[in-house]
């Protein structure tokens, strides 16, 4: 069940992640939360097998900092590669 707080909170984070960043026309409003959500899900299921218990620290700083890291990583170069197209696109059109 505390997997659910967790998938919360990285949801959260990723909402949080989405609006620090610069650049939020170039990418969809749902894009960090997501990949913050999947992330934790992975991170906290593999920390569970591992055998990190639920009331230790490491389960959850895994989950919630590995969400926030590779949200916020992912959001800076797909925003990158999108301002990229869009000038390449650009340049295709002469405009």
């Amino acid at each position: 069940m505390y997997i659910l707080l967790a998938l919360i909170a990285a949801c959260a984070l990723g909402v949080a992640v989405h609006y620090l960043i610069p650049h939020r026309d170039r990418r969809g409003v749902a894009l960090a939360p997501a990949i913050a959500t999947a992330v934790a899900a992975a991170a906290y299921a593999l920390g569970q097998w591992a055998g990190l218990k639920e009331s230790g620290v490491w389960l959850w700083l895994l989950a919630l900092g590995g969400a926030v890291v590779v949200s916020a990583v992912a959001a800076v170069v797909l925003t990158q590669v999108r301002g990229a197209a869009d000038a390449h696109k650009r340049a295709t059109l002469g405009v």
